[in-house]
């Protein structure tokens, strides 16, 4: 009896042993994996970065010149202005049902609305309106998103965080935010005006 017992205590340090092997080497693969992913994200935004620095201009990074928003409003941003892109040349815009709405404001620019995404729902990457500039050239220049949202809906959640304010009292009958993703604007991404931006 007292052979066996011993027999059997064996047998449960050697589970035992077993057990602790198998947890360390979890937890040793899962502290590899994440390293290994940590470091293909880096590297990916390194290579990201380095790329856009050699072929973009100054407002091909405004987003990143802003200070003071999370990790994630800056991400929505990126969001924005990403999907917005094409829109660069107005001939786009205009193809994909954008349609000049002849609101021309200094501080801000021109207009162009999309009447078909005008709804309750917030989305990022579908901004209801895009806001011009015209250069020098006469060409118009993307320097601005804008979402609207019906006044007789709540004021919408909007980006992560409380620096979107949604103005409900500008003689629209919306709820209407803008996202300066394109050009820069030293009071803020989502400031109603911006100082740099004179109507041509």
């Amino acid at each position: 009896m007292h052979c066996h017992g011993r027999s059997f205590a064996a047998h449960l340090d050697g589970v035992a042993r077993n057990i602790t092997l198998f947890l360390c080497s979890v937890i040793l693969a899962g502290v590899l994996f994440t390293g290994c992913k940590k470091a293909d994200v880096t590297t990916d935004e390194i290579v990201s970065s380095s790329s856009n620095a050699q072929s973009a201009t100054p407002e091909d990074n405004v987003v990143n010149n802003y200070t003071g928003l999370s990790p994630q409003t800056t991400w929505e941003l990126q969001q924005a202005r990403a999907a917005t892109a094409k829109y660069r040349n107005i001939d786009n815009a205009l193809r994909d049902g954008y349609a000049d709405i002849a609101v021309d404001v200094e501080g801000m620019g021109h207009h162009f609305m999309k009447t078909s995404l005008v709804d309750a729902t917030f989305d990022i990457r579908q901004p209801e309106i895009l806001v011009y500039n015209k250069n020098d050239d006469g060409t118009q220049e993307l320097v601005a998103v804008e979402y609207a949202v019906p006044l007789s809906n709540p004021r919408p959640e909007g980006f992560t965080g409380s620096a979107d304010v949604w103005n409900g009292n500008s003689g629209f009958p919306f709820w209407l935010v803008h996202a300066w993703v394109w050009s820069y604007n030293p009071d803020g991404p989502f400031n109603w005006t911006n100082p740099l931006v004179h109507l041509h």
